[in-house]
């Protein structure tokens, strides 16, 4: 989103750049063994499924600090903790809302399924990456 808007659906706000010097204080070596170990831990074993999934709870399992996963978070995938877990999230509620296998189910449960704690956060988070909301995604995708 590039203007700001009172009207904007589910209370978004712009995104807000960081400078923080610790981030470039990490070794290259360092952070490429932790992007190894979160791109494991969050997509290959699909921890963002996890609704109490926190840069705490990956820094107490990778034996490090917060401040060495939100480093190498912001420079490897350009976003911050909260938005990485949530794209993968939103990625995963979009196969599901396409897949038959998952036609049954409500937008609510599929949001639930890929790991947000309730509806809102879902809903926001889909809004603040596809630009609609699930419902409209779905009827647009689907036909329903």
């Amino acid at each position: 989103m590039t203007e700001k808007s009172n009207n904007t659906p589910y209370n978004i706000k712009e995104k807000k750049e960081k400078n923080a010097a610790y981030r470039s204080l990490i070794r290259a070596e360092l952070a490429d063994e932790l992007y190894d170990k979160i791109l494991n831990i969050i997509v290959v074993e699909k921890k963002y499924r996890d609704k109490d999934i926190s840069a705490k709870g990956l820094a107490v399992e990778l034996k490090t600090n917060t401040r060495y996963i939100s480093a190498v978070i912001n420079s490897r995938f350009n976003t911050n903790f909260s938005c990485l877990v949530n794209e993968y999230r939103i990625k995963e509620a979009l196969h599901r809302m396409k897949d038959k296998r998952y036609a049954n189910m409500t937008i609510e449960e599929i949001g639930d399924s890929v790991g947000f704690a309730n509806r809102q956060s879902f809903y926001a988070s889909f809004y603040r990456i596809m630009g609609e909301t699930p419902n409209s995604y779905r009827k647009r995708n689907n036909g329903k």
